[in-house]
């Protein structure tokens, strides 16, 4: 089997937002981070209504890239399902609960101005 060819961080980008739109995930957000730190070259916000529908996006996120690019992501807090990060490397990705992305409101740190939903 001939090793993945590691995709340009604008299409794992691409890949991801139409893998939580299949998931059905709510109020997604990408934030272009190139520029302003070296953590990665996007981040990408997203909500589920539940801890399984987090969880489980999550998952099929993380199979998803692995299948597709070879790429294994870290991922953190699946167990719980109420805020989930995935580090894919040139993309980082928080999939909340609603009730949790409101407290955390990470998007105000990234975006100046940044709609708070009141």
């Amino acid at each position: 089997m001939a090793a993945k060819t590691r995709p340009t961080s604008e299409v794992l980008l691409e890949r991801i937002l139409s893998s939580l739109d299949d998931d059905k995930a709510e109020e997604v957000v990408q934030i272009d981070l190139r520029g302003k730190t070296a953590i990665g070259d996007f981040m990408v916000i997203a909500s589920g209504r539940s801890t399984r529908q987090v969880a489980a996006m999550a998952e099929k996120l993380t199979d998803r890239l692995k299948q597709e690019y070879g790429i294994i992501s870290k991922i953190e807090g699946k167990d719980t399902g109420d805020w989930v990060l995935i580090d894919t490397g040139d993309v980082i990705v928080h999939i909340f609960r609603p009730e949790v992305r409101e407290f955390y409101q990470l998007e105000k740190m990234w975006v100046p101005g940044a709609a708070t939903g009141n």
